[in-house]
């Protein structure tokens, strides 16, 4: 049992809930291995560490829920009340028929049930009222009226919160909350967290995201495959690690920047967009936009969720057509055709779009390495074992062994999927490789990985250019430029240390504000 781990106990407070030496065995292997900690009102308690080290299935263990047929020994105590959950994706436990109200006003109604009838409404909707106050929801009709899929993602999740505050949580577990979110919608979700723990409630949040940690978290407990291998107050933890497991979690990865593109000015340009002006129906979700990109270099786009940043993306490999203005490559007069159904074999490979969801890229039947070999076959006219092999020798440059790729895609974490999904555009011999938030659903470890193949094929020229769409500044900094995107609109863009330390546009400048204001030591 792991008694060292009790992060938060020099506050006095009685626990919410426990727990002690907790082993969870699935499948033949411990997924979590002697965890101990304590869960305490007000404070925010974060487990970090990488995909698999245990960090869900402890979160999750607060709830009494554990993976099928799993052995689960040691102690989980929870104090009365309930234990709140908030998923990733809060649609997944809102009724999709059900209104807000009616999905609140349930629980409410339940909450006030010994009450004389005639008080029984009046209580619950003020019971609707104070829950929405507190997860910081409005209070309006409007609201109230809407089904779960006429919300944001955001007001689902605080929906979500609400209804848990409504049954009386006393602690709350939040999954991953900011995953593929803007600095800007980032920064309101721990806003919303932050001031769900002045309330006394304990949150136990589950993150990959360090700016995040940094910005709420209390204690912090390590996990590295199941283990709590360092626990503490977050500022000793983040600011001083002991262990050299965390010192590896907290590094950073190298730039992308290419030495070339950025010294000599006669590189030639491998892409250049002219007066792009997408719709989506009747709705231009883009306006004249403008860039060029030079062999040897890199360009984030950055923007909020909405601002038009993927449709760019899709636009430039003809995944969207519905757009004037023009993309060219290499150069040529003409440009690339606005769909692929009219693009010809050379200009399909030679802009090649990597997918953010890599699994919902692959046909979940068929071996991950036949469907990376296609690409050559039907691109580029090679026979299908020179494909093979080719396949395999790229897949080792991007250490994914030749075992792995054998597998269907289910075989394969989220960060090998990535890899092979870089690996199959590579096989195209792309000109130019646009790679759509391929980093936001990753861990700390498998983010790093990733960004270094990308310095590493750009330097190389496997990549001649390379288009990155991010939400994440701290990604978007590693790129030689930055394109900022809102409402449609490129308002700057330029070299990122230009763009990112000296920001000439209000949004820019509000945009990297909310990133530092989760990152306390920078600047």
């Amino acid at each position: 049992m792991n008694t060292a781990v009790r992060p938060g106990t020099d506050t006095g407070a009685e626990p919410v809930a426990v727990i002690e030496g907790l082993r969870v065995e699935a499948g033949g292997r411990a997924i979590v291995d002697g965890v101990s900690l304590r869960v305490l009102p007000g404070r925010i308690l974060a487990l970090v560490g990488a995909s698999g080290s245990g960090k869900t299935t402890t979160g999750r263990a607060l709830l009494g829920e554990y993976p099928p047929g799993a052995r689960v020994t040691g102690e989980v105590l929870v104090a009365e009340g309930l234990v709140g959950y908030v998923p990733q994706h809060p649609a997944t436990v809102l009724n999709p028929v059900r209104r807000t109200g009616a999905l609140l006003g349930d629980i409410a109604r339940r909450q006030v049930a010994h009450l004389p009838r005639t008080r029984r409404r009046a209580a619950a909707r003020e019971r609707v009222r104070e829950a929405l106050a507190r997860a910081q929801l409005p209070s309006d009709g409007a609201l109230l009226h809407r089904y779960p899929h006429q919300l944001s993602g955001g007001q689902q999740q605080r929906v979500v919160l609400a209804q848990a505050l409504l049954l009386g949580a006393r602690a709350v577990v939040a999954d991953e909350p900011t995953t593929g979110q803007d600095a800007l919608t980032k920064r309101r979700v721990v806003e919303r967290l932050a001031a769900v723990a002045r309330q006394g409630v304990a949150v136990v949040l589950l993150s990959h995201d360090l700016d995040v940690v940094r910005a709420l978290a209390d204690d912090v407990v390590v996990l590295r495959d199941g283990k709590a291998v360092e626990a503490g107050p977050a500022e000793q933890v983040l600011g001083a690690p002991g262990h050299a497991w965390t010192r590896e979690l907290l590094s950073e990865p190298g730039d992308m920047r290419g030495e070339a593109a950025r010294t000599d000015t006669r590189v030639a340009t491998v892409l250049d967009v002219r007066s792009l002006t997408a719709r989506h129906g009747r709705t231009a979700v883009l306006h004249g936009a403008a860039l060029s990109l030079r062999a040897g270099e890199s360009l984030a786009v950055v923007g909020r969720s909405g601002s038009g940043k993927t449709t760019l993306a899709r636009c430039l490999s003809g995944l969207h057509c519905d757009h004037d203005g023009e993309v060219l490559l290499d150069g040529l007069p003409l440009p690339l055709p606005r769909s692929l159904r009219d693009r010809d074999r050379e200009q399909l490979a030679a802009v090649q779009y990597v997918f953010q969801d890599a699994r919902a890229a692959f046909d979940a039947h068929r071996p991950v390495l036949d469907q990376i070999a296609r690409t050559a076959v039907r691109l580029r006219g090679l026979g299908r074992p020179a494909a093979r092999a080719e396949a395999l020798g790229v897949l080792g440059t991007l250490d994914l062994p030749a075992e792995r790729a054998l597998r269907v895609p289910g075989g394969l974490s989220g960060g090998e999927l990535q890899r092979a999904a870089l690996a199959r555009a590579l096989l195209a011999r792309p000109r130019v490789l646009v790679c759509d938030e391929i980093t936001s659903g990753l861990d700390t470890f498998a983010r790093r990985s990733l960004l270094g193949l990308l310095a590493r094929l750009l330097r190389s020229g496997a990549v001649p250019a390379l288009v990155l769409i991010t939400h994440d500044l701290t990604t978007a900094a590693l790129a030689d430029r930055v394109a900022v995107l809102e409402d449609g609109e490129i308002v700057e863009a330029g070299p990122a240390g230009d763009v990112l330390n000296a920001p000439r546009h209000p949004f820019t400048a509000e945009l990297i504000a909310a990133a530092r204001s989760m990152r306390p030591s920078a600047g």
